[in-house]
């Protein structure tokens, strides 16, 4: 789109929604919040539902094969975002897609309270894998759709949208882990006649639940959208782009070679940063005390940890990239500050695994700080890579690209889980130590190659 299709380009009048930005950034906040909270509650448990003994409600997997699972999972449900983006712009369009996919994520994880063998469980699991490819994908995709190619307000909508992502991330594991696993709620399902090992069924359920709100708001709320979203991408020509059957263009080319690059350095950050949901869970499980000022809670509630830092600086890294404009870092420079950062979390883990491995609980700082370190560097790469993935994307494939994007977090969450499988047979000090090496060579690389990236980007930041 030229500089004068931009300046004229009607969604640069939305300004009714929230802060300035277009009125139906909320409406995909509260979706994906809903979303959020249904994967991340679950999340919260699988591991440790896999690794507990059957006789407390669990499959009594080991710590290797649970790493295994949880990361196959995990790395499906980013990589049905491929197929879920593809079948969204060739053939139901993103709203449909949206409501289809929440449909399924809701049966899914209704499946898993129900089940009482593994196989069932395996296929509820799957189910949950097909809703998330649709659902996740092209809501955010509609979220770069409704701002204008260079949109000042685009990076800072993403990250008002990632803070309902973290919203939902937040509270998930403090709801489902307290249905779980807190003792307090065992007893009270005793004293009410539905006296049970764990809870574990009544956390996958909450988890159901979510998604069914989530599910009933979009409906509610979706007029808002006018047209927008309900057409297959694939099939559409807006504001002026080229059909979809044309053939890349010399700048769209270069702009994907910056997508391919991108998606390598994504992978190696989420590969550390997925530690969250396997070896930290299980290091706050078995290494860390479980308590604050002699308030004891379940080491679920760690997972919160991150979200509740996520929604306290959000706010100010949406402010520092809408301040700093034009003068602000480009995304590759971003990418790169995020991996230094995520590196820098896992390193503050050496001294605290090797006092934990001697036989020593920590204390639980050491994992609030850890996920400081991981917030800032999120902040600083994912609602910046997707964004980056929407405007560097061609309009005809934006939903394929999201796709794309989430395919970096697939991978890596594969291979995070190869690295937690690694918990109980290597020292923990040395598995976060080359974590921090690698991710902290990767964001020098990247930040070498910054210069050569952006002239590949062609004027898009």
């Amino acid at each position: 789109m030229s500089a004068a299709e931009t300046a004229t380009d009607p969604r640069l009048l939305d300004t009714g929604g929230i802060a300035g930005h277009p009125r139906g950034l909320m409406i995909l906040f509260f979706t994906e919040m809903w979303e959020r909270f249904s994967y991340y509650g679950m999340r919260a448990l699988l591991v440790l539902f896999l690794v507990a003994p059957p006789e407390r409600g669990g499959l009594g997997f080991s710590v290797a094969a649970a790493a295994g699972i949880y990361s196959t999972y995990t790395m499906s449900v980013y990589m049905a975002s491929l197929p879920g983006g593809w079948v969204a712009d060739r053939w139901l369009g993103q709203r449909r897609a949206i409501v289809l996919g929440g449909i399924l994520i809701a049966l899914g994880e209704f499946i898993l309270a129900a089940s009482g063998t593994a196989q069932v469980f395996y296929a509820g699991l799957g189910v949950i894998v097909a809703g998330t490819g649709l659902l996740k994908t092209n809501c955010a995709t509609m979220v770069g759709t409704i701002y204008a190619e260079n949109d000042a307000r685009r990076d800072a909508g993403f990250s008002i949208y990632y803070m309902g992502v973290n919203i939902g991330a937040l509270v998930a594991p403090l709801v489902c882990g307290f249905l779980a696993q807190d003792p307090r709620f065992m007893a009270f399902l005793g004293k009410v006649g539905l006296a049970t090992a764990s809870g574990w069924r009544w956390g996958f359920g909450a988890a159901g639940v979510a998604m069914v709100l989530g599910l009933i708001q979009f409906l509610i709320m979706q007029g808002r959208f006018g047209e927008a979203g309900l057409k297959p991408g694939y099939h559409q020509v807006e504001h002026g782009h080229a059909s979809a059957r044309e053939p890349l263009t010399a700048e769209e080319k270069k702009r994907l070679w910056v997508v391919a690059i991108l998606f390598v350095f994504s992978m190696i950050f989420w590969a550390t940063y997925e530690q969250a949901g396997s070896s930290l869970n299980l290091f706050a499980d078995r290494y860390t005390r479980s308590e604050v000022l002699g308030f004891s809670f379940p080491s679920t509630w760690f997972q919160s940890v991150n979200s509740t830092w996520l929604l306290m600086l959000a706010p100010i890294i949406s402010w520092l990239w809408v301040k700093l404009g034009d003068r602000g870092p480009s995304s590759p420079a971003k990418f790169a500050a995020g991996l230094l950062f995520v590196g820098l979390g896992v390193l503050l883990l050496v001294p605290a695994a090797n006092i934990a491995e001697g036989g020593t609980r920590v204390g639980p700082w050491w994992l609030v700080g850890t996920f400081f370190f991981h917030t800032v560097g999120e902040l600083c790469l994912s609602p910046v890579g997707l964004s980056t993935t929407t405007k560097l994307a061609p309009a005809r494939y934006q939903g394929l690209m999201m796709g794309v994007w989430y395919l970096s977090l697939a991978l890596g969450n594969k291979l995070a889980g190869k690295v937690a499988g690694l918990f109980e047979t290597m020292p923990l000090g040395r598995i976060y130590g080359s974590l921090f090496l690698v991710t902290a060579s990767a964001a020098l690389l990247l930040w070498l190659l910054t210069p050569r990236i952006r002239k590949l980007m062609g004027g898009v930041r």
